[in-house]
């Protein structure tokens, strides 16, 4: 089965033996061979890693490909460094940065970039390990452990809600409020998507399965008017995914550049690549020390220019 981004291909008797890399050179040329050079071969469930593999009858292989747009190649420098100590790193995330592997690439993301900065910097990768997500487009501050011994700590931190998550975001229209609190239900619907669920919905079964309603709560700031947007500040109380997108989209103020949630393309004549959507501060107590941690990053350009020019 071949779509523009996917090849599904069960190996067939005389190919028994053939090595993944092989294989997928048969099959896919040199795009076969990148798929498995930056981790898009997949067999059965699990992605392949070792390009020497040798292939059995009846195994399935899927080729990840890259999107219309090709691999990401991201490089990390000093500059993109926030915040670092002992146990911790925080990047200043720039839109456009996946967070960490996709099924295609496990090259072209933050996590991979830094560790090979780090290696170069210090010699020896760290354990290096997420402590939350952001989305593709959203820029501004991602956390990261450096050691082990940081994670329990941390990971309880974010998940009890004890980590104060502002935000700064431009939406389309002008709103009529100058604040907004929403508290809804969250999770997918049954054709996958996340969606926002009424409130009283929570703890209910979603209609796919797989988990229940879950709540959502955010604030919003109304801090400038714009000419048929506004620039605002978010506040998190629970760490839904998409939910400042959806929250905004369930208002009737979508983001700027959010097209999956009805976002317009372009603004201020300018097309956008993605949802204006900037994770600019973090506060939370540190995961070994306990000492308050204030880890901020600024706008991105985009967000300089356009607001600049309104």
């Amino acid at each position: 089965m071949m779509t523009p981004e996917r090849l599904q291909y069960v190996v067939r008797a005389e190919e028994t033996g053939l090595s993944l890399r092989e294989l997928a050179e048969r099959l896919a040329g040199e795009a076969g061979l990148a798929a498995v050079a930056r981790g898009g071969a997949w067999l059965g469930e699990r992605r392949a890693t070792d390009p020497e593999q040798r292939l059995v009858v009846g195994a399935t292989l899927t080729l990840r490909l890259p999107p219309a747009g090709g691999y990401a190649e991201l490089s990390i420098g000093p500059a993109a460094i926030a915040y670092e100590d002992a146990w911790l790193v925080a990047l200043h995330k720039a839109p456009g940065w996946y967070v960490g592997a996709t099924p295609w690439d496990t090259l072209g993301n933050a996590l991979a970039a830094l560790g090979r900065y780090l290696v170069a910097r210090d010699g020896s990768p760290p354990p290096l390990h997420l402590a939350h997500q952001l989305d593709r487009d959203t820029s501004g501050v991602l956390l990261l452990s450096k050691h082990p011994t940081a994670n329990p700590a941390l990971q309880a931190a974010f998940a009890g809600g004890r980590v104060e998550k502002l935000y700064r975001c431009l939406c389309a229209g002008v709103p009529s409020w100058d604040a907004l609190e929403l508290r809804t239900g969250h999770g997918r619907s049954a054709g996958g998507r996340w969606r926002v669920y009424p409130l009283e919905d929570v703890g209910h079964a979603l209609p796919a399965g797989g988990g229940r309603v879950r709540e959502a709560h955010s604030s919003f700031t109304l801090e400038r008017r714009l000419p048929g947007a506004a620039l605002l500040r978010a506040q998190l109380h629970t760490g839904r995914t998409h939910q400042i997108r959806l929250h905004l989209a369930h208002s009737g103020h979508p983001l700027l550049g959010d097209t999956r949630y009805g976002g317009p393309v372009e603004y201020a004549g300018q097309r956008l690549a993605g949802h204006l959507l900037h994770a600019e501060r973090l506060r939370l107590a540190h995961p070994i020390t306990g000492a308050e941690l204030l880890i901020s990053s600024p706008l991105p350009p985009l967000f300089t220019t356009l607001l600049e020019e309104s």
